[in-house]
């Protein structure tokens, strides 16, 4: 087989290990998942009611142009139906505009780390892949600028960062924009839109009039607990998703998940509970980094990064034979870190008893 060469090294994306998975190897019957940035209170019952009444006609190809979701988020963020795209996740769109723009003589700017799927579609599209360091866990916006050249085609931001939680505040974003070439693509992944508290956060939506080269993300995975149903969408002008349009595959989201994403949109009492309840958990665990003395990065996703200067491997054994699935920040770009999803409260306090237990052990060992 003549494959591309540049897809000989890459690896499929690892997910974190499944519940069953790990209560078989460990013998566990009870486990809490804390690795995936997945809603720890499901979602709004308004979806399981919509979803119970649409079990007919499963022999009828869904809405292709996914009409009555796209009606739905129109009015919901005040944009044309024009202006949308809708993906299979927003990881879809990412492939989406890779496919639509990337080729072998062009190059792509990121952030180092962040979202591993901007990198791993540009590798496939034969791109060159220019990756900028965080700066104490922000994005290096000057050092972005200074690498976009004749052949950029895309430059990544994903606000809040995943791994770190991090953000760009509305001054920054606006300043950025303002400088970047208006034939690169400015990607604005806002997969954790809803999670962020942070005043001087804007709605980056309001941005994509006056800035044509704009194209914001987002999706229904996290805040709205529809992970496993695979919906998201895009936010441009619509010569943006114009172009877009033709690369997308027809049928890309089904009928289930457009039905339960509008009815998920509906209920926005269930998100702002949602959203309360996160940045409680979050301050929870602020407080035992703060007293065990650890680095973190204060987050406006629904997880947090913790440096236990620990092999982050090591971390996430010992949780992972207690019962808590994580994620260890070696596959991440952090070595002696962990990436824990906010749980309900009680999920945190079970993690953190186990992780103030792990320090504990660690200090005894150290003493003897």
């Amino acid at each position: 087989m003549k494959w591309k060469e540049q897809i000989l090294d890459l690896h499929p994306y690892q997910p974190g290990r499944s519940i069953d998975e790990v209560k078989r190897q460990f013998g566990l019957n009870e486990i809490v998942k804390l690795a995936s940035n997945e809603n720890p209170y499901g979602c709004s019952k308004n979806v399981i009611t919509a979803l119970q009444n649409s079990v007919k006609s499963l022999e009828i190809y869904c809405d292709g142009h996914a009409t009555n979701l796209r009606d739905a988020v129109s009015k919901h963020i005040h944009v044309g139906p024009e202006q949308l795209i809708f993906g299979n996740g927003s990881d879809n769109i990412i492939q989406i505009i890779s496919r639509s723009l990337l080729t072998p003589d062009s190059n792509t700017v990121m952030a180092a780390p962040t979202f591993s799927q901007y990198r791993h579609n540009a590798v496939i599209e034969g791109a060159e892949v220019r990756e900028i360091p965080l700066k104490n866990g922000d994005h290096d916006l000057d050092d972005m600028l200074r690498a976009i050249d004749q052949k950029t085609k895309i430059v990544w931001i994903c606000s809040p960062n995943n791994p770190t939680g991090t953000y760009i505040n509305g001054e920054k974003l606006v300043s950025f924009l303002k400088q970047v070439p208006q034939d690169v693509l400015v990607v604005f992944d806002e997969a954790y839109f809803e999670y962020v508290t942070a005043e001087d956060y804007i709605d980056s939506v309001k941005l994509v009039d006056t800035y044509k080269n704009l194209i914001v993300l987002r999706t229904f995975s996290k805040i709205y607990g529809l992970a496993s149903l695979r919906v998201g969408y895009g936010v441009a002008n619509p010569a943006v998703i114009k172009a877009l349009e033709p690369v997308r595959e027809p049928f890309n989201v089904n009928t289930f998940g457009q039905i339960a994403a509008k009815a998920a949109l509906e209920d926005q009492t269930f998100i702002d509970d949602c959203k309360q309840k996160n940045r409680a958990g979050l301050e929870q665990f602020y407080q035992f980094c703060q007293e065990n003395h650890l680095d973190y990065f204060p987050s406006q996703g629904n997880f947090i990064l913790i440096d236990f200067k620990l092999d982050g491997n090591e971390v996430f054994q010992y949780l992972m034979e207690r019962g808590f699935i994580v994620r260890s920040g070696k596959a991440l770009g952090f070595p002696t870190a962990v990436r824990i999803t906010v749980g309900s409260k009680e999920q945190n306090e079970g993690v953190l008893a186990e992780m103030n237990q792990l320090l504990q052990v660690k200090a005894t060992s150290s003493k003897s």
